[in-house]
């Protein structure tokens, strides 16, 4: 896969707390709105969205809640959880504390069996990727973690920030390793507006694994759900001339993997079919968009996959722009950092 954008990121546009740490309330940060169309580049604060969307268009959510799915084994190791897997195990990444965050174990291979905090025994049972193990805990993962996890931080965390600040309005199922945190600035008020202006907010739900690995590493399944009512508002909108636009590519990749597991397409284009599982499906320039016509994200690391799937709605020239753009005007990074909103 070619590199998308490769850029320095500075540590100054790390965001490193909550906007509400830094005196802004939650739908106070900014945001970036750039138009494949036009190849326009504006600047604007979350809350111009709902004036930005069209009467019509369907807004589409992930209702997955963000786990404390990091679990302090002792001085020299902390276990993330980062996805639960088809057959029972998961997916888990060692990694060394360091401060109130951690960073990656390296080349060390860890003990095949770790004792937690708790009782619970984690039995590694074999590599899966350069950071990510494959492994079985001894009781039920989720209601452990709840009982014994704390959030993901990483080094540009300041403070130990609560769950609750990792979580979105739209959470409703515990499962994502890290917050699905395009949708983190929505408020109330902002679901009120869009309402009120006839954009219609649909669910679903992808629960994401960590998103540490970047610079090139290929994503791996996550679990999700598009349910039937979902399914139907995506392809009643597309046969009504509206945009599907997604909040979040945790979004885009379980609506288009819906769209790809669909029979064929009907009059009006490829369709959307209830769907549930795991998927492997990456979104690129080369395998396009078939129903999600735009998308609202954060602002991702240099080499990241993710910015994959942007160049997918925008092409590899206006998505460089776009970036060079959040650089020159200070936008914040990560999942306390600043929006990108991408329009046809």
């Amino acid at each position: 896969m070619t590199v998308t954008a490769d850029f320095t990121l500075p540590a100054a546009l790390e965001a490193p707390a909550p906007p509400e740490n830094r005196g802004l309330p939650r739908d106070g940060v900014r945001m970036l709105v750039s138009r494949a169309a036009t190849g326009t580049i504006a600047h604007h604060r979350f809350t111009d969205l709902p004036g930005l969307l069209l009467p019509g268009d369907l807004l589409v959510v992930n209702t997955s809640r963000t786990l404390p799915a990091a679990v302090p084994v002792d001085r020299d190791l902390t276990v993330h959880f980062s996805t639960g897997l088809p057959d029972g195990s998961w997916l888990v990444e060692p990694r060394v504390p360091a401060g109130i965050s951690s960073k990656p174990h390296g080349a060390a291979t860890p003990p095949e069996v770790i004792d937690l905090p708790g009782g619970a025994r984690l039995t590694m049972t074999g590599q899966a990727s350069v950071r990510l193990w494959r492994a079985r805990l001894s009781t039920a993962v989720v209601p452990y973690l709840l009982r014994h996890g704390e959030p993901i931080r990483y080094s540009y965390a300041t403070g130990r920030w609560p769950l609750e600040a990792y979580q979105t309005v739209f959470g409703r199922w515990p499962g994502s390793a890290e917050m699905p945190s395009a949708a983190r600035p929505f408020t109330p008020a902002i679901v009120t507006e869009l309402a009120a202006r006839a954009v219609t907010i649909a669910p679903i739900t992808l629960h994401c694994g960590v998103s540490s690995l970047e610079s090139d590493e290929d994503p791996y399944p996550e679990q999700y759900d598009v349910p039937p009512a979902t399914a139907r508002l995506v392809n009643l909108t597309r046969q009504s001339g509206g945009r599907v636009i997604a909040a979040g590519t945790t979004v885009v990749r379980a609506l288009e993997t819906a769209a790809g597991l669909a029979r064929p397409a009907g009059p009006a284009g490829p369709r959307v079919e209830a769907k549930a599982g795991w998927t492997s499906h990456v979104v690129t320039p080369e395998t396009g968009l078939r129903v999600v016509d735009g998308l609202l994200t954060g602002l991702h690391e240099p080499r990241s996959t993710h910015l994959w799937m942007l160049a997918a709605f925008h092409g590899k020239d206006l998505l460089r722009e776009c970036y060079d753009e959040a650089l020159a005007n200070g936008y914040l990074w990560h999942e306390f950092g600043d929006v990108h909103l991408l329009l046809p």
